[in-house]
């Protein structure tokens, strides 16, 4: 199982959309950015994911399930762009917020920590342990 992080700014799409949006999920649509979309390309049926709250928030609220493999992203016409489609799994009952990631040694290698930007990074086993400890979570899947 590989881990990964998506980020949404929560008035555009919140956690609280993806949770009401149910079993189904829905597609991680909009990326415009190589690295993310290559992120997407690599990701599995099961791989889990945290949910962030980005520009106003700024904390990882939920964890998140890939539902279904990249496909093409239906909100564009170029064939370039793909997405996943995700659904929620748990609320994060102690949100970690970007400050306290930040100053956590642990994760000072952390995509989010060192790729700000990107809307969809890869996290490694070691930094979802920690953040799901930061979080008052059992890592385990």
């Amino acid at each position: 199982m590989n881990y990964w992080l998506f980020k949404s700014e929560p008035f555009k799409f919140s956690f609280e959309m993806l949770k009401a949006k149910g079993k189904a999920g829905a597609e991680w649509d909009g990326v415009r950015n190589y690295a993310a979309r290559n992120n997407m390309r690599a990701m599995q049926i099961g791989d889990l994911g945290f949910f962030y709250h980005s520009n106003e928030g700024l904390d990882i609220v939920g964890i998140a399930e890939v539902c279904a493999l990249a496909h093409p992203d239906s909100t564009t016409d170029d064939p370039r762009w793909e997405c996943v489609d995700i659904r929620a799994v748990r609320d994060v009952p102690n949100p970690p917020t970007l400050e306290q990631v930040k100053a956590n040694p642990k994760l000072s290698e952390m995509a989010l920590v060192r790729l700000g930007r990107l809307s969809v990074q890869p996290v490694t086993p070691a930094e979802w342990k920690e953040v799901c400890r930061m979080g008052g979570l059992d890592p385990a899947p």
